[in-house]
């Protein structure tokens, strides 16, 4: 309700309200309404299903770290400083900046992210080849920030038509387009003014999600409630008749505080024909459950997100972990994960030559003669043109399945090696044994540590060994040992 001076929103106390119900309570929220940027601002802040709106899925995309692969000289140690950069950079780490990025696009329908150098015009064309000495910040930038920039053109014969192009200014300071990753949630419509951007752009996860939103926090009310009530006791007491002075009410009061004080290992004594019991939440659980639950579902079905991910993060019953939803969630994260590859390409690139700077590369000649000859700008366009960065699969095995499935692929690659070994000369001997040793150092949930085999000498002693054998057995056959014995 509200008073009748200030117009605050007041609480069932009298008391006013949090902003969160100010707003969700204070104004009429119906179906189709769409959020304001404010609005968006205090659900995330304040909704207990906000931040898990906006973050979980980012959250749980960015659980497992990317495979970077290198392929050429000195591989672990480029990966290795690839890396340090990658979880230093910018004072928080990439992987922070472009959670934040992702976060609010979801939050607000669109935002930015925007890289600087200390003491550079933000309107200058980034320069790549001074990201090794510059000092950078990253900043993302929400709706707020980039007002009136970023609302997209509606001509349809434009080049630009829907689609961020151009300086963009923050605060009236003008950013070169080479220094901006812009976000959307969701794809632009035309002529669909988003509140919450400001603009013609995506849409807040929170916006069809809006109404679900408001019930979700009518039934914590509810919640309140019943805990409130839940501790309440109900005495059937028998009546002290028509005439009740002092005496009687004191006794009666002395019976209720003896009632109210009592705890386990006390006993209480009472009439026959008195009762003691609480109140009956029977009828009530049943159906609170059906509703608490159609909420849930109506929020993941309007905001597009996967139910048992909202349902996990609020310990809500009743989602069962099968094996459909969880193909679908996976489904579900592998997208944002595609959705999240510009930002992360974007990152790379700067990390790169963050990380492998000409100093770094000066430590790699000593332990590698081949890079001595070879200048920088040719290693670095080498290394970044070979650089493969893979996300591994969310759908991971339980260790003791991988153990089961390796033992399987393990025995099978021996079997072949018992074919071979006994048929092959020395040198392609030597390359079946190698190949198993390839083989058991893949078996991680087999093998604690790794087989390294010196494939030079082992070529030799097998060449000697069959020398060797030829002059003592002077021409007589005999049948080859089994070089290993499979289990069945």
């Amino acid at each position: 309700m509200y008073d009748n001076q200030g117009g605050a929103f007041l609480g069932p106390d009298g008391a006013p309200d949090s902003p969160l119900a100010q707003m969700m309570f204070g104004q009429p929220i119906t179906p189709g309404s769409a959020p304001s940027y404010q609005l968006c601002k205090t659900i995330y802040s304040y909704h207990p299903l906000g931040a898990i709106l906006a973050d979980a899925p980012i959250t749980r995309a960015q659980s497992q770290e990317r495979v970077i692969k290198v392929p050429g000289l000195a591989e672990s140690r480029m990966i290795e400083r690839f890396w340090k950069v990658w979880n230093e950079i910018g004072k928080e780490g990439a992987t922070i900046v472009i959670h934040d990025l992702m976060s609010r696009k979801r939050t607000y329908g669109i935002s930015c992210l925007g890289v600087g150098e200390r003491g550079a015009e933000l309107s200058t064309e980034l320069d790549v080849d001074a990201i090794a000495k510059a000092e950078l910040f990253f900043n993302v930038l929400d709706p707020l920030n980039t007002a009136g920039s970023l609302v997209l053109s509606q001509d349809p014969n434009s080049p630009a038509y829907l689609k961020p192009s151009g300086n963009i200014q923050v605060n009236g300071v003008n950013w070169h387009p080479s220094r901006l990753v812009p976000a959307m949630n969701e794809r632009p419509i035309y002529i669909e003014w988003t509140n919450s951007a400001y603009g013609f752009v995506g849409r807040s996860v929170y916006q069809r999600a809006l109404y679900p939103l408001k019930s979700f926090l009518q039934s914590m009310i509810t919640d309140d409630m019943v805990t409130k009530k839940a501790g309440l006791l109900v005495a059937k007491m028998k009546a002290p008749g028509s005439f009740v002075d002092q005496i009687m009410q004191t006794m009666f009061g002395a019976k209720r505080g003896t009632l109210k004080d009592g705890q386990t290992g006390q006993v209480l004594s009472i009439g026959t024909e008195e009762d003691v019991s609480t109140l009956n939440f029977t009828n009530l659980e049943a159906p609170y459950r059906l509703v608490r639950e159609n909420i849930i579902k109506n929020i993941a079905s309007a905001s597009g997100t996967p139910a048992s991910i909202i349902a996990e993060e609020t310990l809500t019953e009743g989602f069962g972990e099968g094996s459909e939803d969880f193909k679908k969630e996976v489904q579900y994260l592998n997208y944002i994960r595609k959705d999240m590859a510009v930002a992360y390409a974007f990152m790379d690139k700067i990390v790169m030559r963050k990380a492998w700077t000409p100093e770094f590369f000066e430590t790699l000649k000593p332990d590698y003669k081949e890079l001595r000859k070879v200048q920088f700008e040719t290693w670095l366009h080498d290394a970044m043109t070979a650089f493969v960065a893979e996300w591994p699969n969310l759908n991971e095995e339980p260790d003791s399945e991988k153990s089961k499935m390796e033992d399987v692929q393990m025995k099978s690659a021996i079997a072949l090696a018992e074919v071979l070994l006994p048929i092959v000369d020395p040198k392609n001997k030597t390359a079946v044994v190698a190949w198993l040793a390839e083989n058991v150092n893949e078996r991680e949930a087999l093998f604690a540590s790794k087989l390294v085999l010196d494939e030079d000498e082992l070529e030799a002693y097998l060449e000697e060994n069959r020398e060797q054998q030829a002059l003592a057995g002077e021409g007589e056959e005999e049948k080859p040992p089994r070089p290993f014995s499979v289990a069945s």
